[in-house]
């Protein structure tokens, strides 16, 4: 892929591992509450699909970086998100290695433990989401500079809609016409005379 297409697919796969993950963790308190086996598979596959999918959202991200024309301010934003992506990505990868290996053999206090790091994990995610969140709306990272100067202009030049129609501008009213319109002026030696209405006041 060239060009903005990793930015665009990172992006898409961003929101299906932070949903599926997050659900992972409700489920498995929800497991740990009730004891109930289907809420634990339910857990179980959740986290594993979700660790595979966290894959995926940072190989595409990696390759976003190369493809994105950024400055000092958006580099230091990106390599921060980037190391937070990387460890939510290990902390959830051996989550679910450990659950394959160990999920039908867990005991109380290691399927507790198995809790408490997913929650870490979906604490990290959720800071890696915030940078991310400032690359695009803080910094207008993977907006081409083109894209960005047009809308720049659109601004400039005062392009706004309302109610989903272009505003306009305001009508001017009789008063402003009329001010804007010069007096009218009498030649020297014009008898006394009436002048239409609307005529402009004049000058002697």
């Amino acid at each position: 892929m060239r060009g903005y297409d990793w930015p665009r697919l990172h992006a898409a796969l961003n929101d299906l591992p932070t949903a599926l993950l997050l659900t992972a963790l409700v489920f498995d308190i929800a497991a740990l509450a009730t004891r109930r086996e289907g809420l634990r598979l339910v857990s179980f596959w959740t986290l594993v699909v979700g660790a595979i999918g966290g894959a995926a959202a940072v190989i595409s991200g990696l390759q976003a970086e190369d493809h994105i024309a950024h400055g000092e301010a958006v580099h230091e934003v990106m390599e921060t998100h980037e190391q937070f992506a990387l460890i939510t990505l290990g902390i959830f990868a051996v989550l679910a290695l450990w659950r394959i290996v160990r999920e039908r053999k867990m005991g109380a206090a290691e399927r507790s433990a198995v809790t408490g790091l997913t929650l870490v994990g979906v604490a990290i995610l959720f800071v890696t989401a915030n940078y991310g969140g400032r690359l695009v709306f803080e910094h207008a990272a993977a907006i081409p500079s083109r894209v960005l100067q047009e809308e720049l202009h659109e601004r400039s030049e005062g392009h706004h809609h309302h109610g989903g129609e272009e505003e306009e501008e305001p009508q001017a009213g009789a008063d402003s016409i009329s001010a804007k319109t010069p007096a009218h002026v009498d030649p020297p030696g014009t008898p006394p005379h009436s002048h239409p209405p609307g005529t402009p006041p004049h000058q002697d």
